[in-house]
């Protein structure tokens, strides 16, 4: 009898193999649980939900595009709450994965306190409690206003003496005499505001780069240092684009963490389960989750064509 000859999978297939095992539970969970609210999500949208308290259930009639009118149009902050949201991500993404990898940089070199350090990095993560929230906004509103109160010392002192202090608006403008364009002002300022954003929410970010500047074979950099190669050579030829890969693993990360930390779901949810005005709550999570997939599609699109593998 002859013998049924299988066919060997190759490297590439056995690889892809593990992926796929390695996201399956992931795959069921989005299926079973995701897609269907995501259905029912755009079938709320397009309806108006009453509640009916002596069966226990709701009924839905169909009312088009006029969740979708009156929320562009009609309601009072969602226009105003969605655009803030979305510059806040945009100011955020950056600064949080240029933040996470240059603190991965520090972290990775070896001295003393390195593991304490590092968990004070990954506390906010782990105690992502009310109290630790609650202390957090607290923080961020003192600081908030010891810097308004330094701003308008520093406004008002200037040029009332020898040991006058200098204006803020100095500062500015000798930026803008560099040359600097507004644009970017306006971005550092904006990332300056929310710089205590920023550090909390590196936590994950920051092991992540951690795990990949480990990964990074240590005879890179020996061939590197032989030929002479300086610190700042050895990042962009080497550390850089080994790691990115991983910069567009915490790139999605960050903006989905964004996106769920954002104003828009606070008031999707406030809709929902205080207004029960839930056809209203449903445009509200809709028209920002599609944004949200656009943003990730084309950064992660920018992104994907300058990554280098390393296999």
């Amino acid at each position: 009898m002859s013998k049924v000859k299988t066919k060997k999978m190759t490297l590439v297939q056995k690889r892809m193999r593990s992926g796929y095992m390695f996201i399956l539970p992931w795959l069921f969970g989005f299926l079973v649980f995701y897609v269907r609210s995501l259905i029912m999500t755009v079938q709320f949208s397009f309806s108006e939900l009453t509640m009916d308290p002596n069966v226990g259930g709701y009924a839905l009639e169909s009312v088009g595009f006029d969740n979708f009118i009156y929320a562009f149009r009609a309601h009072a902050t969602f226009k105003q709450v969605l655009t803030t949201s979305i510059g806040n991500m945009l100011v955020d993404v950056p600064l949080i994965t240029f933040f996470s990898l240059f603190m991965a940089m520090l972290l990775n070199k070896k001295f003393p306190g390195r593991f304490l350090v590092r968990a004070i990095f990954f506390l906010p993560i782990i105690f992502n409690s009310s109290a630790i929230q609650s202390a957090m906004e607290l923080s961020e509103a003192m600081m908030s206003g010891g810097i308004s109160t330094m701003s308008s010392e520093l406004s008002s002192g200037a040029g009332t003496g020898a040991g006058a202090v200098v204006s803020i608006d100095y500062f500015v403008d000798l930026f803008m005499d560099l040359g600097l364009p507004m644009a970017l002002l306006d971005y550092v300022m904006a990332a300056v505001q929310r710089i205590n954003d920023i550090i909390s929410a590196s936590g994950v970010q920051i092991i992540i780069f951690i795990a990949a500047l480990q990964s990074i074979p240590g005879s890179l950099y020996e061939v590197a240092k032989i030929e002479g190669a300086t610190g700042y050579e050895t990042f962009w030829k080497i550390t850089f684009p080994m790691v990115m890969p991983h910069i567009i693993t915490n790139v999605v990360y960050t903006i989905v963490d964004s996106f769920t930390e954002s104003e828009v779901v606070t008031l999707a949810y406030n809709t929902a389960f205080k207004q029960f005005n839930y056809g209203l709550s449903s445009v509200f999570s809709l028209v920002s989750t599609i944004i949200t997939c656009v943003i990730l599609v084309v950064v992660v699109g920018f992104i994907q064509k300058r990554t280098f593998y390393y296999n």
